[in-house]
Order: C-alpha cells, then sequence, then structure tokens
C-alpha cells in the first residue's frame, strides 16, 4: 500500500485539486510513490477545523503510513473581527492554540509524521473590496494585509514550539513582483502562479525531511523494468 499524504485546510486547499492547484500538481509530482489525499474546507478556520478533526480523518487508522500532513489554515481565522466575514475570525492566541491542538492530535495518531503548517497567504485589501463573500455594508476589505502578517507569525511560531516544518507563505509571495495579482486571483484565493509557490515550497519541504522521487520507492514495477520477452518474471514475488 502506497503511504499517503493528507491536505488538511480551507478553501486554498479545497481548491487544491484545480487545474494548476498544488494539489493536483503533488499528485502529478508523487505519482506511483504516494497518494494524495484532500481535506479541504471552504471558508473554515482552525476552531472549525479542530471541531471536526475526528471526523475528518475517520476513515484513517494509526497502522497506515502517512508521511505528512499539511495544516493550512489562518486566512479566514484572521478576518477582521468588526467587519462582514467576523463569523469566520478567531483570536490570533486562540489560534496559536487551535495550531497546537491540531499538531498534537495528528502526532498522537502518527508520532512519525511529518506535519507542515502554511501561513496565511498576503491579502491585497482593494481587490478584497470587489470580491466580499457577504454582502458588505461598511466598504471597507474584510481582511487586511497586516492581520494576514499577523497571524502568519503565529504560524510561524507555533511550528517552532511543536517542533515542526513551517511555509511562510505570506512572505513569500510578496517577494514576487506585482504579487497581487500575480500570486492572487480575488485577492485572497490563488492563482496558478500562487499555487506553483505553494507546491514548490511543499515539496521542499518534504525534500528536507527526506521524502523525495529519489527516496520514495515507486509501489509496482515500472514498464522500463519489465522483460519484453518475459513479462511476468517480473511480478514474481509481489
Amino acid at each position: 500500500m502506497r503511504p499517503k499524504i493528507y491536505l488538511f485546510g480551507d478553501s486554498i486547499t479545497e481548491m487544491s485539486f484545480e487545474h494548476g492547484g498544488w494539489g493536483a500538481s503533488l499528485v502529478n509530482h508523487f505519482n506511483r510513490t504516494v497518494d494524495v489525499v484532500l481535506r479541504g474546507y471552504s471558508g473554515y478556520n482552525t476552531r472549525w477545523g479542530l471541531k471536526v478533526l475526528d471526523k475528518v480523518f475517520a476513515g484513517s487508522s494509526e497502522s497506515e503510513s502517512v508521511l505528512a500532513v499539511t495544516v493550512f489554515f489562518g486566512a479566514n481565522d484572521a478576518s477582521v473581527e468588526d467587519r462582514c466575514s467576523a463569523f469566520q475570525h478567531v483570536p490570533i492566541e486562540e489560534y496559536k492554540q487551535n495550531l497546537h491542538s491540531i499538531v498534537s492530535f495528528l502526532k498522537g495518531r502518527w508520532p512519525t509524521t511529518e506535519v507542515i503548517l502554511i501561513s496565511p497567504p498576503p491579502v491585497d485589501e482593494p481587490t478584497r473590496l470587489l470580491c466580499p463573500f457577504t454582502e458588505n455594508k461598511s466598504g471597507l476589505p474584510e481582511r487586511t494585509n497586516e492581520a494576514a502578517g499577523n497571524y502568519a507569525k503565529a504560524c510561524l511560531a507555533v511550528a517552532a514550539e511543536c517542533g515542526v516544518s513551517a511555509i511562510d507563505l505570506w512572505t513569500r509571495m510578496q517577494q514576487i513582483p506585482g504579487w497581487q495579482t500575480a500570486c492572487l486571483s480575488d485577492g485572497l484565493h490563488l492563482t496558478q502562479t500562487g499555487n506553483k509557490i505553494v507546491f514548490e515550497e511543499v515539496v521542499e519541504a518534504l525534500k528536507k525531511k527526506g521524502f523525495s522521487l529519489e527516496t520514495l520507492p515507486v509501489d509496482l514495477p515500472v514498464i522500463f523494468d519489465i522483460d519484453p520477452n518475459d513479462p511476468l518474471k517480473s511480478f514474481q514475488g509481489i
């Protein structure tokens, strides 16, 4: 049985299996070596994610081989608490505690599994004004880049405290010229360029932990190893 990589998070994870998405790219990259399993929930924050952890991973078992789990929350937690997406807001200290609890749950089930915390991306506020999730009577963006940055720092702090890997997406994306439109489709969700950045960062984080195409075995004989003169010989002992 192939080992698994779980992707757990909000809409940026749920949408990752779309064309050009970072999850779909991971599936393609690790084909024949790893099963990439999607557990993305649009609109969710860490409070809701923590509430449903048992159901999210209900079909999994402690005995299955799980190489890694990405935990990608914060974009919704960082919603400004007195604006139109206030119902998604989670105070930053609770956000940190929720991440601690999620990591603890995952490590309790799979002690050797690599957990990778991914920070929220930056926010382009002018574009968010054009794409509110609900009616925006205030005329103010429901998310700000400053708030996203604070939650990104909190995410990195939790990763350091828990001794797990982290990806600082907030900083990484802002290194791209014109990141507001190059990386973000609506001021929050990702373009193909944004998805490519997440994909590359996850692959690099896994590689640092020893998981790469060079180290992971394929699950069955590849076509190039099958003897044309005696094909079934390659399947002996399987």
